[in-house]
């Protein structure tokens, strides 16, 4: 009797499993986000005291990016010693954003581009050299290339 009822149980749980199968084209209901990508273009070299533009290219699926949500930069030197506020860029059109600066002291620093789009958010950050680099700043570089050097052997 414990038999039959367990065999008409499970007889039973697999028809109402059976019933709710998904739709095969369940998938197109959903909606697929068209990441945000950015190229963040430097000039080849800074120098303290000058007028440099830093630009960041936008583009989404494949079209360069006009009027996005938001492009801001954020810029800091890398032992901490200095961090501009960030800024606004100016939107120059066919999916390119400036910022224009100053650079007060030579030194290792950062960019990160803070860019929103359409329900995409993306922070791509890049180093880059401001005049010449201090003992400390070379150090730290090789420092860096010595890690990667050290993790790239240990993938087979």
């Amino acid at each position: 009797m414990k038999k039959n009822i367990c065999i008409s149980f499970i007889f039973i749980f697999s028809i109402l499993l059976s019933a709710c199968s998904l739709e095969k084209d369940v998938t197109d209901l959903y909606k697929e986000e068209t990441p945000l990508e950015a190229e963040i273009i430097i000039p080849a070299s800074f120098s303290a005291n000058a007028q440099d533009t830093i630009k960041a290219v936008l583009s989404q699926g494949g079209k360069m990016v006009e009027n996005a949500d938001f492009v801001h930069f954020e810029i800091w030197k890398q032992d901490g010693s200095l961090r501009y506020s960030m800024e606004q860029a100016e939107e120059e059109g066919n999916g390119t954003y400036t910022l224009s600066k100053n650079f007060d002291s030579d030194g290792l620093y950062y960019i990160k581009v803070h860019a929103s789009n359409d329900g995409s958010i993306i922070m791509p950050q890049k180093q880059f050299i401001v005049g010449k680099l201090s003992e400390s700043e070379l150090e730290f570089l090789q420092k860096g290339i010595q890690k990667q050097a050290e993790s790239h052997e240990h993938h087979h």
